[in-house]
């Protein structure tokens, strides 16, 4: 294979790394996806959505597909500035929040500066929550004050956000820590809340 040729396979690759998670390079441990960024000019007014942010727990089966995915994380967690603060504040600038999104091909942590997603868990573990096409876990230290805050904010991003795209979403409290025993969490870390996301039905 020449240089052109191992040009354009490297590129190839990593276009299909954007669509199509299972075809991802696994490097070490985990599979990292990239994903696209959101569109920052689409999307309802912001007083619309407002106006429209509810819960809805009619929440469809299918897995959200991946730019809607990358606008969602994006909402709850996502770098607005080059200083590397996040779309949400946090209290003396504490950035100790991970979320993951449960899915229909695994368990996948966001990764903000890259604004990426990698793999921590195989398999569909959807069931283990209410079954919902995307589950997104907020996760941060259990001795952080300042936690629950944090989540707040990421979980009510993620609710407009949803307003924005005609998805439904609903909080829950219920079964959220099914899998922190599972999780690559730091050690004190917990699931404060979990969040689902889904066409309604």
């Amino acid at each position: 294979m020449d240089r052109r040729d191992f040009l354009r396979a490297g590129a190839t690759v990593a276009a299909a790394a954007v669509v199509f998670p299972g075809l991802a390079y696994a490097g070490g441990e985990r599979t990292t996806v990239a994903l696209q960024k959101p569109d920052m000019a689409g999307g309802k007014p912001l007083m619309a959505c407002l106006a429209e942010r509810r819960t809805n727990r009619d929440l469809g089966r299918e897995d959200v597909d991946l730019p809607t995915l990358s606008a969602l994380l994006w909402a709850a967690w996502g770098i607005n500035r080059e200083n590397g603060k996040h779309v949400v504040p946090t209290a003396m600038n504490k950035q100790h929040v991970a979320v993951y999104a449960v899915r229909g091909d695994g368990v996948w942590e966001y990764l903000p500066k890259e604004h990426a997603i990698a793999r921590v868990l195989e398999g569909d573990r959807r069931g283990l929550f209410d079954g919902s096409g995307l589950v997104l876990l907020y996760a941060a230290p259990g001795d952080d004050r300042f936690a629950g805050m944090h989540v707040g904010s990421m979980y009510q991003n993620v609710g407009l956000c949803c307003a924005s795209a005609g998805l439904a979403n609903c909080v829950k409290y219920q079964k959220h820590d099914a899998l922190d025993s599972e999780l690559p969490l730091p050690k004190g870390w917990m699931t404060y809340i979990s969040q689902s996301v889904a066409r309604p039905r």
